[in-house]
């Protein structure tokens, strides 16, 4: 079934029967009984309650297969035990979609598990939608469609408008709905998915997408079940121009667990979504707070006018507030440009004693009159230095005479810059947040959340302007040798040079004497090292020895090794002395793949050698990547400009860089059932036009247990 199919029964139901309806309108099952009557649903109501004729002044069936007709949708309030045998009685009588509320399925164990599998195989076997079950249900606002129990509607229908909200948690999608109506944002369409055993928030994405009745996505996340699903609806909802904004809770531990690659503690599962949302167009947040704040930002600009650039003006009354906002600006990422010699000329003519600098300081003169405050904003806005204009508006929409200046002067800037960006920081009256919002401003409480909404539009301008690249088509690759060969350093090597990773010539000396006279053979100066399947992490034992210059310091370093090794790992197995040519010159990255526990294999790039789980300077992205999402990898590190050629030194080989990348994608997303991690530390990348090399590798079959570094 496509995504979002069939979800019109829940959305748009022209009838409702609620399954467990209750005269009390405190019960699970009471409340949507009431809701639909005192926000007066234009359908027909069929409460079924086998003990009752009569439910809230809605007459009441013993069962659904004596309702008059078959309802779009069936609210689902009985015990769990209960819960299969009623969707496929729904099923029967041809309800096309249900709403479980009830809990005790999967999250109770075993036993809830088994009752959630026979509901899905109800699905399966015909076709009904279900949302649930353990979930807060949806609502559809100016359809006054209602299958809910949330306090949210206690008192009043929150406005229709262009938010939607899809949430799996029912308490975090509720509260973001509530926030949005205090702001004065209307609302389309809220679902929450709860156990998502069979209708999950993509499936609200996509809908959403498609549907003329929303413009903005809001979505919160716990997880995600099937991510070819999700990446599906962001991708819909991007193309549609419908921006999506993201929730993620729940940061993955599972990165941080001490395990047998760098990788693994480096590329954490919460770092895998922030590529996927990057790649797929949509914004994630960090708070509720911020969720909503950019929901109403993106309503009142239209998600046609989003800001061009990260270039702010900020307009002020205070001096104080004007030092806040610009260090809240910059610590958010953008910039504050000094205006025009003719813009500061201006500035000051209007109000003589104004720091017309960058933030600018109007004094409180700025909000004595509406035209002063006028001059001021055009004045700014005629300076094509800024993509935003931030203006403190503070506490002043409490006082009626203040509340009238900004609001005759705001709405002048409007009408004469329909184009321009305009947030206000400004804590007033839930009315006046509400008017400017309909006048086309973002209005935000606080100096932090102010920039970071503007920081927050211009990211996502950024992401929506984004091409959207494929996923490339997967590489043949090689087959694995024997685990015992891919445990080994030299046995690593070897593999992924046939998958098209560059590697160093080297050899294998079964003894001291033999390391002196590969090396002699080699040139000087080498490298030598342990040979051990068994110690995955050879420079904690004593393993790599470096720059050898002569067969007597080889077969000195050699001796040493052996019994260093054999003190500090005695039941490790020594497979030899690895000798390779000591090479320099270049930057060190580190190369990784894991098996990310949703999205799958991933590939990671970062600063290598030994300080990378210090720095921890990475870029994640689900495999296969491609040569462009490669490079974007490496442009997005914050030792970029390490390859790139700072202060004046050679300019690294990215394309050779950008190659290791993609090869690297390839193999483990080729090998993603047999091959758990993988690291290439270093990657060492050299002048431009000379290529790059692994000096070191590392490969973690699957099911090989942890090692503590």
């Amino acid at each position: 079934m496509r995504i979002g199919e069939g979800l019109e029964a829940i959305f748009r139901p022209r009838s409702i029967a609620i399954l467990g309806a209750s005269q009390d309108s405190t019960k699970i099952g009471g409340r949507p009984v009431q809701f639909l009557r005192d926000y007066a649903f234009p359908g027909a109501v069929y409460p079924v309650n086998p003990r009752a004729t009569e439910v809230q002044g809605y007459t009441a069936y013993p069962s659904v297969d004596v309702l008059p007709e078959a309802p779009d949708l069936a609210i689902i309030a009985v015990a769990a035990e209960q819960v299969p045998d009623a969707i496929a009685a729904c099923a029967a009588k041809g309800v096309r979609g249900a709403v479980v509320f009830s809990s005790g399925f999967s999250e109770m164990g075993e036993k809830g598990e088994a009752l959630q599998a026979r509901i899905r195989a109800i699905v399966a076997s015909t076709g009904i939608r279900v949302l649930g079950p353990n979930c807060l249900g949806a609502i559809s606002i100016a359809e006054r469609a209602i299958a809910t129990f949330s306090i949210v509607l206690e008192n009043s229908m929150p406005a229709a408008g262009p938010l939607g909200i899809a949430s799996q948690s029912g308490n975090l999608g509720s509260y973001a709905m509530l926030l949005a109506s205090e702001k004065g944002v209307g609302v389309s369409r809220f679902m929450t998915t709860g156990n998502e055993c069979d209708v999950d928030v993509a499936d609200g994405i996509a809908f959403m997408a498609r549907d003329p009745a929303t413009k903005v996505i809001l979505a919160v996340l716990e997880t995600c079940r099937d991510p070819a699903r999700l990446i599906a609806a962001l991708e819909e909802a991007r193309a549609a121009g419908k921006p999506v904004v993201v929730l993620k809770i729940g940061a993955s531990a599972a990165g941080q667990a001490a395990a047998a690659s760098h990788t693994g503690a480096l590329a954490g599962s919460d770092q895998v979504f922030d590529a996927v949302f990057r790649r797929c167009g949509a914004l994630r947040v960090r708070s509720i707070e911020q969720l909503v704040d950019l929901g109403q930002a993106i309503v009142a600009l239209g998600p046609d006018r989003l800001p061009k650039g990260r270039r702010v003006a900020v307009l002020v009354a205070s001096g104080g507030f004007g030092v806040l906002l610009a260090d809240a600006a910059s610590a958010c990422g953008l910039t504050l440009p000094e205006p025009s010699a003719a813009t500061q000329a201006r500035i000051t003519e209007i109000v003589p004693y104004a720091s017309p600098r960058n933030p600018i300081d109007a004094t409180a003169q700025m909000s004595s009159r509406p035209e002063i405050l006028r001059d001021i904003l055009f004045a700014v806005m005629q300076d094509g230095a800024f993509d935003t204009l931030i203006v403190l508006v503070s506490s002043a929409l409490y006082l009626p005479r203040l509340r009238s200046v900004y609001m005759a002067a705001l709405a002048t800037v409007r009408e004469q810059f329909p184009d321009r960006v305009v947030a206000l920081c400004v804590h007033g009256p839930a009315d006046a947040v509400g008017e400017l919002g309909a006048m086309g401003f973002p209005a935000i409480d606080g100096v932090d959340a102010c920039c970071a909404v503007v920081a927050g539009l211009a990211g996502l301008r950024e992401a929506l302007a984004a091409p959207s690249i494929p996923a490339p088509l997967l590489r043949a690759m090689p087959a694995l040798p024997a685990p015992d060969v891919l445990r080994t350093e030299n046995g690593a090597k070897a593999t992924l040079a046939a998958a098209g990773l560059p590697v160093l010539p080297e050899g294998i000396a079964p003894d001291p004497d033999g390391a002196a006279a590969l090396a002699e053979t080699m040139g000087f100066p080498v490298v030598l090292k342990i040979v051990s399947p068994d110690l995955p992490h050879k420079t904690e034992v004593g393993g790599v020895v470096l720059g050898l210059a002569s067969a007597e310091a080889v077969r000195a370093a050699a001796t040493a090794m052996l019994a260093g090794v054999r003190e500090k790992a005695p039941t490790a197995r020594i497979e030899g002395l690895l000798v390779a040519p000591m090479v320099k010159g270049g930057v060190e990255l580190i190369l990784g793949t894991t098996r990310d526990p949703v999205f799958g294999p991933v590939v990671m790039a970062g600063l290598g050698g030994i300080f990378a789980e210090i720095m921890r300077d990475v870029a994640v992205r689900p495999a296969p990547v491609s040569t462009e999402q490669a490079m974007e990898m490496l442009r997005g590190l914050k030792a970029f400009p390490l390859l790139d050629g700072a202060r004046g030194t050679a300019r690294a080989d990215l394309a050779a860089a950008a190659k290791a990348i993609v090869d690297l994608s390839h193999f483990a997303a080729a090998h993603a059932a047999t091959i758990d991690a993988i690291d290439i530390n270093p990657l060492l990348v050299r002048p431009e036009g000379q290529g790059a090399v692994a000096l070191d590798a590392l490969i973690v079959p699957a099911g090989e247990p942890a090692h503590v570094h």
